[in-house]
């Protein structure tokens, strides 16, 4: 094996850093969008079902990257999320505190705070809403928030190239992708009450798919070939 050959990331790894910085280089009103500093995200999978949503008041560029490029957010080392599973992204930036800082704006640092959880637990209780299952794969449920806010514009794109959209539509593929996710949770982390739930969603999600790919064959075998 050449030099070369070993820094070439695998193909679908070099396909997920293009699209992924396409997407957060994209324009959202005046700006690149990954560039705002104060946003909630959601993920969502092959099927459109929404799976996580998180927060940021460091950059969505960066939060967004650390999540999607095994960079060890929790959620990532803790095997809650898959990133072969994130299909699309939807944002909801902040624009109206970008610049404010909480050592020379303390006040308005924590309004911004205050509206960022809001914000959070708006898009959550959406995510909820829009689920076949009524659950997203979070540990845990944002807090009530201290106020409230209506959701701004969304920017939503896909990530994914069609070339490995071809690899990875398959049900058997996500099927088997979802056992390993719940394999590893199980053997390696010590389960606790929101685990116990994320497991509980996934299983669904698991079982959902199966379900859906056992109908579509009519429970019939089918041989290599086909």
């Amino acid at each position: 094996m050449k030099d070369d050959d070993i820094r070439v990331p695998p193909f679908e790894t070099h396909d997920l850093r293009t699209n992924l910085r396409k997407y957060l280089d994209s324009d959202f009103e005046g700006q690149k969008v990954g560039n705002y500093t104060y946003g909630v995200y959601a993920f969502f999978d092959y099927d459109g079902e929404p799976i996580y949503v998180g927060q940021t008041n460091e950059q969505l560029r960066t939060r967004i990257r650390r999540h999607l490029t095994n960079q060890r957010t929790d959620a990532v080392a803790m095997s809650v999320l898959d990133p072969f599973e994130v299909y699309e992204i939807e944002v909801w930036p902040l624009m109206d505190y970008e610049g404010i800082r909480k050592k020379t704006n303390p006040q308005k640092y924590k309004k911004a705070c205050d509206i960022l959880n809001a914000l959070e637990f708006a898009v959550f209780e959406k995510a909820i809403v829009e689920s076949n299952f009524n659950a997203i794969l979070n540990e845990k449920d944002p807090p009530s928030p201290a106020t409230s806010t209506p959701l701004p514009r969304s920017f939503r794109r896909k990530i994914v190239s069609e070339e490995v959209h071809a690899i990875r539509k398959h049900p058997d593929f996500r099927i088997a992708r979802r056992a390993l996710i719940l394999a590893q949770v199980i053997s390696e982390r010590q389960v606790s009450t929101g685990l116990r739930k994320t497991l509980l969603t996934q299983a669904k999600r698991l079982q959902w798919l199966a379900q859906r790919r056992y109908d579509s064959v009519n429970g019939a075998s089918e041989s290599e070939d086909e």
